[in-house]
């Protein structure tokens, strides 16, 4: 009702399951004739996505297989957040007409400022909820580099999205003596964030295989870069789109911890290239994924 009291011309839903999804069913059933809706969809919610991590019920997650399936093709138009989840929505049969490609852009806004403040030693960042990948490949990769790079600090920025995940990752850095090198800044405001983040040098995101993964679209990972932070990065689903080999930062095909192991080190040890690859980052970043030049490309659809 309340929807319905604006009088649109165009309804958004974003997510395809539970109450947005509920929205979007109602609306495609009995309004469809004149107004027109568009699902927007930037995770896989279904089996091998969000059903298989979430603490849903069976009845919640047979449901929200069936939502996602449904809200997808039922619509005049569907925006998808990543180059995996546009490839399945063409397989489902929904015309590629009526899919547009809409990734995200960085979360943080253009308003806030960086001090420029920075610590002296090296500082590599984990900006993670921690559920993309097993904890412990990612500390035994810490304590490779920091037997390389001895004064190295490790800043964690972000809560884990479950709590098990968060108390398993900080036993395993104890057990690896890395916690005096750990630095936990937790959940930040987002006008902080820019200042907290770029008090880091290199920072490194972990993507395992994975189907959630692969149709994901990480806004962390465009925060990083558009502070001009170069990235080590696993080649996973969407990472490539914003982490270009070479250019703003380094990629390692799934997996290969002790490439993404060396990749730290020598960014940490060769400022030249950082600096060359946090420029890049942060033009590219503006460059493609500028929330003005992705908000113009939804005018085609509405």
């Amino acid at each position: 009702k309340e929807t319905l009291a604006w009088r649109p011309d165009v309804v958004h839903c974003f997510k395809p399951k539970a109450y947005s999804g509920l929205a979007a069913w109602w609306l495609w059933q009995f309004h469809r004739r004149h107004i027109r809706l568009v699902v927007d969809t930037d995770d896989w919610e279904g089996w091998g996505g969000w059903n298989e991590i979430a603490p849903y019920s069976a009845a919640q997650k047979r449901f929200f297989a069936w939502q996602e399936q449904w809200g997808m093709r039922h619509n005049h138009a569907l925006t998808v957040a990543s180059r995996a989840l546009q490839t399945i929505a063409w397989s489902m049969g929904i015309p590629p007409e009526r899919v547009a490609y809409v990734p995200n852009g960085p979360g943080i806004g253009s308003r806030y400022s960086v001090s420029g403040k920075r610590s002296s030693e090296p500082v590599v960042l984990v900006y993670s909820r921690l559920f993309e990948f097993d904890t412990g490949r990612l500390v035994q990769i810490l304590r490779e580099v920091k037997t390389a790079v001895p004064q190295l600090r490790i800043l964690s920025v972000g809560a884990g999205l479950y709590d098990e995940d968060a108390a398993n990752f900080q036993s395993q850095l104890a057990a690896a003596g890395l916690q005096d090198a750990f630095t936990d800044a937790g959940w930040v405001d987002e006008a902080d964030l820019p200042d907290v983040l770029s008090q880091a040098d290199v920072g490194i995101y972990l993507m395992e295989d994975t189907l959630l993964n692969r149709t994901k679209c990480p806004v962390k990972l465009a925060d990083m870069l558009s502070l001009g932070i170069p990235v080590v990065a696993e080649n996973v689903g969407q990472v490539p789109e914003y982490v270009v080999h070479g250019r703003t930062g380094l990629l390692r095909p799934p997996g290969d911890d002790e490439g993404l192991t060396a990749d730290l080190i020598h960014l940490l040890q060769n400022p030249a290239q950082r600096q060359t690859l946090a420029a890049n980052a942060a033009a590219h970043i503006a460059q493609n994924f500028n929330w003005e030049v992705l908000a113009d490309s939804l005018q085609k659809i509405y």
